[in-house]
């Protein structure tokens, strides 16, 4: 059963949301990926938030460059929690992005992370982390996977100071 649903306004951010869809296959999530864009396809993106609850989705991840509305206007539509995931721009960076989607009005909260990449993956374990919360052992994978960062951290070096 498809228990999250990856989103992005246009293909040319799946370099970014990708990495959502990676995260959220190591912990064995099944999870959908599609294009809906906020302004050039309003209609799939108000019927894809009718039907994400539904169809059984627990959470969307949706990704958006620009004037970023994808995230927001989904979350404004659905009960399912919206992780929204801005995507790096080319004249500013991904901060107009980011301030688009974390400045939802009170009532309408869009969980929102950091630009580019990070936010991607981060997103998708933020994803786990609330699956976890039914589901002991998905909550042991995540444990496991945390010790895992944790060890990486804990077995580097650094050169010696010439």
């Amino acid at each position: 059963m498809i228990e999250v649903g990856i989103v992005m306004g246009s293909n040319s951010d799946w370099e970014v949301m990708r990495h959502a869809a990676s995260m959220l296959k190591r912990f064995g999530i099944a999870c959908e990926t599609r294009v809906v864009s906020a302004h050039r396809t309003p209609d799939l993106l108000f019927q894809y938030a009718e039907e994400a609850a539904p169809r059984g989705l627990k959470a969307i991840i949706a990704g958006a460059g620009g004037a970023a509305h994808l995230p927001g206007m989904l979350a404004a539509k659905t009960p399912v929690p919206v992780l929204g995931v801005p995507v790096p721009s080319r004249y500013l960076r991904g901060e107009d992005s980011l301030l688009s989607i974390v400045q939802m009005p009170k009532g309408i909260p869009v969980a929102t992370f950091a630009i580019g990449e990070a936010g991607a993956a981060n997103a998708a374990l933020f994803a786990v982390a609330m699956l976890a919360a039914a589901r002991p052992e998905l909550a042991e994978q995540l444990v496991a996977f945390r010790r895992e960062q944790e060890q990486t951290v804990l077995a580097m070096t650094l050169p010696e100071v010439e």
